[in-house]
C-alpha cells in the first residue's frame, strides 16, 4: 500500500509542473510558431507583399551622383556623416534632385530619394531630346545644354548623364563650362531645364503664331514624335486586345 502510495504521489508531482507549463504557454500566447507570434509573422509578410506592390506601380529611376563623408570635431572627439546627392526621375519628362545627410549610406540615400521625390518637375522634350538651346548656372557651376539628332545619345559626362538618364533625354549635347563640382553640375542641370519652355509658351508670351517662333525643323520633330507616340499606342492597345482574346 505504501509503495502505490508513494507510486501516485509521484505521478502528480510530474504532471503538475507540465500543467503549469502548459497554462504559461497559453498565457503567452502559445508555443512557437502560434498564437500572437504566429500572427505577428503573418502579418509582417503581408505588410512587406503589399510594399512590394506598392512598389511596383510607382517605379521610379533613381542614380546616386556622390557620396561625401563629413567629419565635425566636437569636444569629445569627432563624429562622421554621410551626405548622398540623388537624381530619381520616372524616364518619361519627369525628373527631380535631393541632398540627403545621415550617419549611414544606406540612410542618406534613401533620405536623398525622399527629398528629390518631393522637388520633382516636368521637362519639354521633343523625340527625346531639349526643345532648345539654354544654359543653366547654380553658384560657379554652368552647364550648356543643346538638341541633338535622334541617334546620337547622351553627348555629357558622369553627373549631367545622372539627370538626362532620369529625365527620359536620350539625346543632348552638353557642356561644362564651369565648377566641376558634382553638386554644381547637378543643381546648374537643373536649372537648365527649369528654364526650357514649350513653344506655344513663347508663341503665347511674345503675342505672336507659333510658326513665327518656332523653326521648321522643330515643327517637323513635333510631328514626327506625336506620330511615332500614336503608333506606339496603337501597337500597345493592339497587343493587348491579342492578349485578351488568347486568354478567352
Amino acid at each position: 500500500m505504501k509503495e502505490t502510495q508513494v507510486a501516485e504521489e509521484t505521478q502528480n508531482t510530474q504532471a503538475a509542473p507540465a500543467e503549469e507549463n502548459n497554462a504559461n504557454d497559453d498565457r503567452r500566447g502559445g508555443r512557437r510558431g502560434e498564437g500572437r507570434g504566429g500572427r505577428r509573422g503573418e502579418g509582417r509578410r503581408g505588410e512587406r507583399r503589399n510594399r512590394r506592390e506598392e512598389n511596383k506601380g510607382d517605379e521610379l529611376l533613381d542614380r546616386v551622383v556622390t557620396i561625401n563623408r563629413v567629419s565635425k570635431t566636437h569636444k569629445g572627439g569627432r563624429t562622421f556623416s554621410f551626405a548622398a546627392l540623388v537624381v530619381v526621375g520616372d524616364g518619361n519628362g519627369t525628373v527631380g534632385v535631393g541632398y540627403g545627410k545621415s550617419r549611414e549610406v544606406p540612410a542618406a540615400i534613401a533620405k536623398g530619394q525622399l527629398d528629390a521625390k518631393k522637388h520633382m518637375f516636368s521637362v519639354p522634350r521633343v523625340r527625346g531630346t531639349v526643345v532648345h538651346p539654354v544654359i543653366g548656372h547654380d553658384a560657379a557651376g554652368t552647364v550648356l545644354l543643346r538638341p541633338a539628332a535622334p541617334g546620337t545619345g547622351v553627348i555629357a559626362g558622369g553627373p549631367v548623364r545622372a539627370v538626362m538618364e532620369c529625365a527620359g533625354i536620350t539625346d543632348v549635347l552638353s557642356k561644362s563650362m564651369g565648377s566641376p563640382t558634382a553638386i554644381n553640375m547637378v543643381r546648374a542641370t537643373v536649372d537648365a531645364l527649369k528654364q526650357l519652355e514649350e513653344p506655344e509658351e513663347i508663341a503665347a508670351r511674345r503675342g505672336l503664331s507659333l510658326e513665327e517662333v518656332a523653326p521648321d525643323a522643330l515643327l517637323r520633330s513635333r510631328a514626327l514624335g506625336i506620330a511615332e507616340a500614336r503608333k506606339a499606342r496603337e501597337e500597345a492597345q493592339a497587343a493587348k486586345a491579342a492578349e485578351a482574346k488568347d486568354g478567352e
